[in-house]
């Protein structure tokens, strides 16, 4: 369980094809912390900790992962969004976030305003019903707040604090995105559709 509060950035180092897997090395300022076969959110995708040298470790996305998030899209110095799942006692300042991608979304602008920035999405209408006004969202791996938000659309507004410690800094119209709608949203809608 994670909080969409990122704590830092990670570079990816290597990719490496194991099978329909794919093994991947990430250097991060927090790699002393970790340990093996800890959670951490990459992109807000949760990945195990499988191995670390130095200051990188390796996760592991089996093609299931890779297949629903923008993890097949990353490269060798490609920055990603890392947060470590949340600790029983600690604030939750963000929203439940399970660390299991939904979907996808594109980014379609990006406006520089007046002390903010203003990012626009469009996603697979498919998942119309957990998308609501002024709701929660996470973005790879950062919790937000969605508003004008159409059948495929919305949008969200970052801080420059947000802007400058995550990768929504390099973020630009064209590039993929994970996405994480609400679980508890998840779960309303679940219990609807078997009534």
């Amino acid at each position: 369980m994670f909080t969409g509060i990122i704590e830092t950035l990670g570079l990816v180092k290597e990719i490496i094809p194991s099978g329909s897997n794919i093994d991947i090395w990430v250097q991060s300022n927090i790699t002393n912390e970790l340990k093996i076969d800890q959670s951490v959110a990459h992109n807000g995708v949760c990945l195990t900790v499988v191995a670390i040298d130095g200051d990188a470790y390796k996760v592991t996305a089996v093609a299931e992962t890779i297949n629903k998030t923008n993890l097949g899209k990353w490269l060798a110095g490609s920055t990603v969004n890392l947060e470590r799942a949340l600790k029983v006692g600690d604030r939750l300042d963000g929203h439940f976030v399970q660390g299991h991608v939904d979907a996808t979304a594109i980014c379609t602008g990006k406006e520089a305003l007046e002390g903010s920035w203003l990012f626009h999405f469009k996603y697979d209408e498919q998942f119309a019903a957990l998308m609501i006004e002024k709701g929660s969202v996470c973005i790879n791996g950062v919790s937000l707040t969605a508003f004008n938000v159409g059948r495929d659309t919305f949008s969200v507004t970052i801080i420059p604090y947000t802007y400058e410690h995550t990768n929504f800094s390099a973020l630009q119209s064209g590039d993929i995105v994970n996405i994480e709608f609400d679980v508890l949203g998840k779960y309303l809608l679940r219990s609807q559709s078997l009534k």
